[in-house]
């Protein structure tokens, strides 16, 4: 078993203040860590692009004419999904800028419209492993991973993104059961890099490995992974689309971290990889509120049928997401991949983890969800 991940290092980080404009001020926190490009899309009923209203041409009437036949497939009065598009529109504008995506919400739909669009080249066609691997090896390698990256105090991109490359380089690259812990501490350091201000030395990288590799043979594996990846370090986190959905649907603190929480537990579930970052996020949530159960504002069922329109595909994908998240959660206290499990049971993250509805997973999805 991997050790010394759990040997916490001194990492300052130094608090900043950018001035945005006259007496505004960018407060850094830990929901506004974003990555400033993401992406969405897909079939099966998945809108392939958001076009504003303004813009002219053929491509953008098609994209626009996409989108209505969507939403008018919607539940709902037919005043309502008429009103769909334009409501859709501002709340997205207002959560990615309440989210501090940005500064100006002028671009915050192209953001959203570029999501949309690139989603699919975030996924894989398939959820096989190479020879000799397993899905357990591959939760293991996930899980300290997952360990590390808390060590380093990385920002939750930085696990989604290095998660993503290891999914990428195992079908990519050659390497031996003895290189696969190599091959995730790689993966991390090169999520950092794109994503963190400060970077860990490789030195300590090797020492959380008990010293098993060198320097050179670690850089030697960044290059592998750099080469068989084309450079591509583009993804598209499934968190934004949760926190932009549940800020659309004015979901509590308690259902964001619970969705949180199932989200990350995906991550073990190798299964999941074939799955669109919307489909993930939209599952987390939907999973999360019938777990808390929590009683909708007056205008939460409103909000909810707004954020359920980024929520794209079939209904049988995210109930089979849902299956998956649920099991995974009811069976977490007792895995020996552990990891989120015990960081979603602090008081920080409202000790969701630990909810008793969890160990149940047949009756979370026979709360609202029919069995497929």
């Amino acid at each position: 078993m991997w050790t010394n991940s759990c040997v916490h290092r001194e990492r300052r980080v130094f608090a900043e203040g950018e001035e945005v404009g006259p007496g505004q001020h960018y407060k850094p926190a830990q929901e506004s860590r974003w990555v400033r490009r993401i992406p969405i899309s897909a079939e099966d009923g998945i809108i392939m692009d958001y076009a504003p209203q303004d813009e002219s041409g053929p491509s953008d009437v098609y994209e626009e004419e996409a989108l209505l036949k969507y939403l008018n497939r919607l539940p709902g009065p037919p005043s309502l999904r008429e009103l769909m598009p334009e409501l859709l529109r501002r709340e997205v504008e207002v959560a990615i800028s309440k989210l501090g995506l940005l500064y100006d919400k002028t671009y915050a739909w192209d953001i959203f419209s570029d999501m949309m669009r690139s989603q699919l080249l975030c996924t894989l066609p398939n959820a096989d492993l190479p020879k000799h691997f397993s899905d357990t090896t591959r939760a293991i390698l996930v899980d300290w991973i997952i360990q590390v990256h808390e060590v380093f105090q990385f920002s939750e991109e930085t696990l989604y993104l290095a998660v993503h490359l290891l999914n990428r380089a195992l079908r990519l690259i050659k390497v031996s059961i003895s290189g696969l812990q190599l091959l995730g501490v790689v993966c991390l350091f090169l999520a950092a890099k794109k994503e963190e201000c400060l970077l860990p030395e490789v030195s300590e990288l090797c020492y959380l490995m008990e010293n098993a590799y060198s320097k050179k043979q670690l850089l030697r594996m960044e290059r592998r992974v750099l080469t068989g990846l084309k450079f591509d370090l583009y993804h598209c986190p499934p968190l934004h689309f949760l926190l932009i959905s549940a800020s659309i649907a004015r979901c509590s603190d308690k259902v964001v971290w619970m969705a949180r929480y199932l989200l990350e537990l995906s991550l073990l579930e190798g299964q999941c990889v074939v799955y669109l970052a919307a489909q993930l996020a939209g599952a987390a949530l939907r999973l999360a509120r019938s777990i808390l159960q929590e009683a909708p504002s007056p205008d939460g069922e409103m909000a909810w049928c707004i954020a359920s329109s980024i929520h794209i595909g079939s209904e049988a994908a995210l109930l089979s997401i849902m299956q998956m998240m649920a099991m995974a959660a009811a069976r977490a206290h007792a895995r020996e991949t552990r990891a989120t499990f015990i960081k979603y049971s602090t008081i920080q993250t409202l000790h969701v983890s630990m909810h008793p509805a969890l160990k149940a997973a047949t009756g979370l999805l026979g709360l609202s969800c029919p069995q497929t």
